[in-house]
């Protein structure tokens, strides 16, 4: 009897760290998404097309999306460091693959906050991983707009 009640806690135990371990994978994906994001909003405050178009997924095949790249990167260029000042992410919680709109504001120094809305994609799963993919970057909106449906 002693024996099994070990065994149950032993198995017990396992399956509180696998459980963990998928969990934390499945949080680890908003901190990948903050950090695709916020790598996307500097190279535009570098005014950098190049790796604006490297880092949303099929951009440089896209001539349109080629084509807010480089306005993006010309309306938003300025020295200096940036902030975010706000995130809101795609998504706040999904074991899967899913599609949404999250919206960055940012500032240089202490100038006037830039907001854009920035499409995500969130594939794979927990035991085989979760990637990020920016899938579409806005232009600017105005500071208290909501992400439109399309851009």
């Amino acid at each position: 009897m002693r024996r099994v009640y070990i065994v149950g806690i032993v198995v017990a135990i396992l399956l509180f760290l696998v459980i963990s371990a998928l969990l934390a994978r499945v949080f680890s994906a908003n901190s990948a998404e903050q950090s695709a994001i916020t790598s996307l909003v500097q190279s535009e405050a570098r005014g950098d097309v190049n790796a604006i178009l490297g880092e949303i997924d099929g951009c440089r095949n896209d001539q349109s999306c080629r084509r807010r790249a480089a306005v993006n990167a010309a309306a938003l260029e300025h020295a200096g460091a940036v902030s975010v000042i706000q995130l809101q992410p795609s998504t706040s919680f999904s074991f899967g693959g899913t599609e949404g709109t999250a919206r960055v504001a940012w500032n240089i120094a202490s100038g006037l906050p830039i907001v854009q809305c920035v499409k995500v994609r969130r594939a794979g799963n927990p035991i085989s991983g979760l990637r990020v993919e920016l899938l579409e970057v806005s232009e600017r909106i105005h500071s208290d707009a909501a992400c439109p449906a399309h851009f």
